[in-house]
C-alpha cells in the first residue's frame, strides 16, 4: 500500500498537470475562435495573451479586495482606535473602536480629524508626525459631553507616524484608552502619600515619647503612664494599617483563602459593636438598631472577614458622622438560598461624584472629610472583596443628609459556590 507522503505527492502532481492541461485547453479554444474570425496566428496569440492578462489582473484585484476586507475586519476587532489619513489629515479609513473611544456614533471618511474628533491635541500630533516624518507619542486628556450634558474625562495615549515611503503620503494614528491605568496610578500615589503620613505620624510620636522617657524628662509615675498610653494607642494605629494591607493581600487570593464555617450573623454584628463600644459611648445621641430573625440568622462563611466587614461599615458610619442624632440600622433577611444584609445610617452621606470610587483600594474622598478623620481608604475595599470572595455582591446608595445604605446579597452556602 503506498505511503501517505507518496499519495500526497501524486495528488499535488495531478493537480499541477490538471491546471496545465486546463490552461492549454483554454488557449487552444481561444486560438480556434480567433482563427475562425479570420485573424492571423500572431494576432490570435496576442489576443489570447491579452485575455490571460485580464484574467490575472482580475484575480489580483480579487485577492487585494479580500486582503483589504480581512485587514479591516481585524482592525475592527481590536480595542484601540485606528485611523489612516492623507497629507491633509482627511480620514481615509478608521475602525469602529475609534468612534467608541471618542464617543462618536460614526466617523465620516473624507473629513479632517479635527472636524470628526474635535480635539486639537490629536490633530497637532498627527501634523507633527507628517512634518517631521517620524513617529510621535503623547498622553492627552480628552473631554466629551454626553447627550444629557454630563462631562466625561478620559485619558488617551495617542501614537502617530507617517505611512511607509512606498505608500502615498499620509499618516496612521492609533489611540489607546489608558483612563483606568491613569486612575490606578494616581490612587497608588495617593495611597503611598496617605500611608506614609499615617505611619510616620504615630512613629514620630512614639519615638518622641521614648526619647523623653530615656532622657529622664518624664520622672513621675503619672507622666510615664501617660507616655505609655499614647505610645500604645499609636502602636495600635500602625498595627491596624498593616493588618488592613495584609487582609487585602489575602483576599486577592480568592475563595481559597477563606475558612468556611457556619456562624451566627447577629452575634457577629454584636461583636463588632462591642469592639467599637468606646467610640459609641463617646457619642451622645447615637442610636443603633439590629433587625434580625429571632435566631440571629446563620451564614456559611469566614467569620474573621465578616467581623471586619461589620466593623468597617459601622466604624465608617461613626467616623463620618460626628454630629448627634445618628441612627444606624443593621438588617438581615433570609430567603431563596440568599442572605441580604443591609447597613444604613441617616448621616451626611456620600457625594454622587465619590460613589463610583469608594470601593476602590486606597481611595479617600478628601473634599468632604474632616481633617480629624483617619484612614488609608482600605476599609470599604476590604468590605467589597470579602463579599465578592463569598460569592456575593454589594451595592451602595446614598442620599446626602437622608440615608446611606450598603446592601450585601450573599449565597447561604458560600462553600458550595
Amino acid at each position: 500500500m503506498p505511503e501517505p507522503a507518496t499519495l500526497l505527492l501524486l495528488a499535488l502532481l495531478g493537480a499541477v498537470l490538471w491546471a496545465w492541461w486546463r490552461e492549454k485547453s483554454w488557449r487552444r479554444s481561444v486560438m480556434e475562435v480567433t482563427r475562425a474570425a479570420g485573424l492571423e496566428t500572431f494576432e490570435a496569440g496576442r489576443l489570447a495573451a491579452r485575455f490571460t492578462g485580464l484574467i490575472e489582473a482580475e484575480s489580483a484585484l480579487a485577492r487585494e479586495e479580500y486582503l483589504r476586507r480581512l485587514f479591516e475586519s481585524l482592525l475592527n476587532e481590536i480595542r484601540q482606535g485606528v485611523a489612516i489619513v492623507d497629507d491633509h489629515q482627511r480620514v481615509k479609513f478608521c475602525n469602529r473602536s475609534l468612534g467608541h473611544l471618542m464617543h462618536k456614533s460614526s466617523i465620516r471618511r473624507g473629513r479632517t480629524l479635527l472636524e470628526e474628533l474635535g480635539d486639537h491635541q490629536i490633530s497637532a500630533l498627527v501634523g507633527e508626525a507628517l512634518a517631521g516624518e517620524k513617529r510621535r507619542v503623547k498622553e492627552i486628556e480628552h473631554q466629551s459631553i454626553s447627550s444629557v450634558g454630563a462631562v466625561s474625562v478620559r485619558h488617551y495615549l495617542v501614537e502617530a507616524a507617517p505611512l511607509p515611503a512606498k505608500a502615498e503620503r499620509g499618516a496612521w494614528l492609533m489611540i489607546y484608552d489608558i483612563t483606568e491605568q491613569t486612575m490606578t496610578e494616581q490612587i497608588r500615589k495617593d495611597f503611598v502619600a496617605n500611608a506614609s503620613h499615617e505611619l510616620r505620624t504615630p512613629l514620630t510620636l512614639i519615638n518622641g515619647y521614648i526619647e523623653s522617657m530615656q532622657s529622664g524628662v518624664v520622672k513621675d509615675e503619672a507622666g510615664r503612664a501617660r507616655c505609655l498610653s499614647v505610645m500604645e494607642r499609636h502602636g495600635k494605629r500602625i498595627l491596624r494599617i498593616i493588618e488592613d494591607m495584609l487582609t487585602i493581600s489575602r483576599l486577592e487570593n480568592g475563595p481559597a483563602a477563606l475558612n468556611i464555617e457556619p456562624f451566627n450573623v447577629r452575634a457577629c454584628v454584636q461583636d463588632a459593636l462591642d469592639h467599637l463600644a468606646p467610640m459609641i459611648e463617646g457619642r451622645g445621641g447615637t442610636r443603633i438598631e439590629l433587625d434580625f430573625p429571632p435566631d440571629g440568622g446563620t451564614l456559611h462563611g469566614d467569620r474573621f472577614y465578616w467581623d471586619q466587614v461589620f466593623t468597617n461599615l459601622l466604624e465608617n458610619s461613626l467616623k463620618e458622622n460626628p454630629n448627634p442624632g445618628l441612627h444606624i440600622r443593621v438588617q438581615g433577611k433570609w430567603s431563596d438560598g440568599h442572605c441580604t444584609l443591609k447597613v444604613t445610617d441617616n448621616g451626611i452621606g456620600i457625594p454622587a461624584h465619590d460613589l463610583p470610587f469608594v470601593f476602590k483600594r486606597f481611595y479617600r474622598g478628601h473634599k468632604h472629610h474632616s481633617p480629624e478623620i483617619k484612614g488609608t481608604g482600605l476599609g470599604l475595599s476590604i468590605v467589597r472583596r470579602t463579599v465578592e470572595a463569598h460569592g456575593g455582591i454589594i451595592e451602595l446608595e446614598s442620599t446626602p443628609g437622608i440615608e446611606t445604605a450598603f446592601t450585601m446579597k450573599v449565597p447561604l452556602h458560600a462553600a458550595a459556590a
